[in-house]
Order: C-alpha cells, then structure tokens, then sequence
C-alpha cells in the first residue's frame, strides 16, 4: 500500500518528465535524423561540419571554457572564505550572492548592457576620473563578462557546500602532525571540495555552451554561438531538422557532463543542500 501511494505521488512528476524532457529530446532526434521529407536521412548531421556551425562551436567550447575557469578562479578562494565565517554571517553572504539570481535573467542582461555602454556607469566613472573610456560592448569580452555575472553563483554554491562539510577536527590533526597550510590546502580541502569543484564547472560550463541570450544582447549579434546559431534555425529560417542536428551535438557534451558529475560526485554533495 505504502508502495503504491509513493508512485502515486511520484506520477505527476513522471508526467513532467515525459512531457518536458522526453518528448523533445525524442523529436530532437527525429528531426536531426530526417530530412525536410521526414525521409531518414544524415543531411543535416553532415551540416553540422560547414564552417559557420564549426566556428560557432569553436567559440562557444572558448568563451565556455573562459567564463568557467573566471568562474572557478573567483569561486574556490570565496568559498573558502565564506566557510572560516561563523554560522550567521554564512547565511548572510550567501544570501547576498544569491539575491541577483531573483531577479530575471533577461533584465540582468540589460542592466550589464547599460553598464558597458559608451554613455554607461563605467564609462561615466572613468570619464570623470579623467582616465578615458573603454568599449566591450558587443565583443567576447563583454558577452564572458556576462557569463561570469549570471553563473558565479552555480560554481560558488556547490564547491562552497563541499567546504562546509569538512571537519575542522582533520585539518587541526593534520596540524598537529607537523603539515602546514599548502599541504593541508593540497592534500585535504581539494581532494575533499572535488566534488563541487566537479558539479560548479559542469553547472557553468552546460549553460555556458548553449546560451544565445547573453551573446545576442551583449554580443549585438557579433559573437556567433552555437546556441545563436540554433535559435536562428529554429526561429528566423524555420529550418527544424538543422537546428535539431545541432541541438543533438549539445545534447553530447551535456550527457558527457552529466557522466562527469555521477563520477566525481556519487553522493550528491556537491548539491545537497540547493
């Protein structure tokens, strides 16, 4: 009885699976592998070699890459940071880096193209301080920039939670057997924090690699992506099958990830507590 009740309770969430997740990827790989005729057919697939798709990707692996190693630079020293403070000034910090994540990701977006505009804050601050102008708007920087805005919280969260849950008692042993702080930095808190480091990188790096919204309003529609490119597809050209085909592309580096993270990160802890 009490099995029955769980999978009634678990049959909307099925519901949700099968309609939101596998019903696409289905039709993704139904249109990437047929033709305009619904012939089956490796056109499309093919397509994906021509020098606009390979340039896209090229650039979206770079600025992936780029924004996910900024990322993990600005996080790990964070994290450790945060976790050396007391348990309310914790909760605040967090607080406070999460705060931004309410707002919507669209209006975010806007607000750095404000900023980096040549009439912008930045540009206002520098003009006045008699230090000149700069211009990133509408370049790889401006749209790395962007990247590291929106997704700093997805790699501070995960490695942040790892750091949390290592016992001060094994690092003061650690002391007291003589190791000093570099060789209890590499021989405890990173093995020990690889985890989230494993689950921030993939948690950056997906969103990272598909995203065509932070490359179309901070790139102006300069900085190609392979996510612009499918939005093009699917939107401007209506060419399904072509958007399908990369889409499945993607759909290979996220199942990669996805095995990365079940590796590293068995237990679940670098996500366990968001």
């Amino acid at each position: 009885m009490n099995n029955l009740k769980k999978q009634l309770l678990a049959g909307p969430y099925l519901i949700w699976i099968i309609g939101f997740i596998v019903l696409p990827m289905i039709m993704i790989m139904i249109y990437a592998f047929t033709n305009a005729d619904g012939a089956f057919s490796l056109e499309y697939l093919s397509a994906i070699t021509t020098t606009t798709n390979l340039n896209a990707i090229a650039l979206s692996l770079k600025l992936g890459f780029l924004a996910t190693l900024i990322c993990l630079v600005l996080s790990y020293p964070l994290a450790m940071i945060l976790s050396s403070f007391n348990f309310k000034h914790q909760n605040f910090v967090v607080f406070i880096f999460m705060l931004p994540m309410w707002m919507n990701f669209l209006l975010r977006i806007m607000a750095w193209k404000l900023l980096l505009s040549k009439n912008g804050v930045f540009n206002s601050v520098l003009h006045t301080l008699g230090l000149g102008s700069f211009n990133i708007l509408y370049s790889p920087t401006a749209v790395i920039l962007g990247m590291v805005y929106d997704y700093l919280p997805f790699m501070l969260l995960p490695i942040y939670n790892s750091m949390v849950r290592i016992r001060k008692d094994i690092i003061e042993a650690a002391q007291d057997l003589g190791a000093n702080n570099i060789t209890v930095f590499f021989k405890i808190i990173v093995p020990l924090t690889l985890s989230g480091v494993v689950s921030g990188i993939v948690m950056v790096f997906v969103p990272a690699l598909t995203s065509f919204a932070v490359s179309d309003i901070l790139g102006g529609g300069k900085v190609l992506l392979v996510g612009n490119v499918i939005e093009q597809d699917f939107m401007q050209g209506m060419q399904w099958n072509a958007g399908s085909a990369l889409s499945f592309v993607l759909m290979i580096f996220v199942f990669i990830s996805m095995a990365l993270v079940n590796q590293f990160d068995k237990d679940g802890e670098g996500t366990a507590k968001w």
